[in-house]
């Protein structure tokens, strides 16, 4: 069964709650997303480590419930990240 929107939102808010996500269901099928996320949490992280955090956020899902996910990760920028 794949994955809803909402569940995928759900993870992805429990995991990073301080987040801007933006989620695009890219084929209409429920299985193939891209997650636009931006999260203090990834400050001074490369991207790879980013993405772990996010496949972390998924709890072992990704491959089955959720067949795809292409990523987009960043921190705000820095004046955002200290309430300016």
């Amino acid at each position: 069964m794949p994955m809803s929107v909402e569940t995928l939102r759900g993870h992805l808010t429990e995991a990073f709650p301080d987040a801007e996500i933006v989620i695009d269901d890219l084929a209409g099928d429920g299985d193939h997303y891209r997650a636009r996320i931006v999260a203090p949490t990834f400050a001074g992280l490369p991207r790879v480590r980013q993405h772990q955090l996010v496949y972390a956020a998924l709890k072992g899902k990704m491959g089955g419930e959720l067949h795809a996910l292409a990523l987009e990760t960043s921190a705000p920028p820095a004046s955002t990240q200290q309430g300016d």
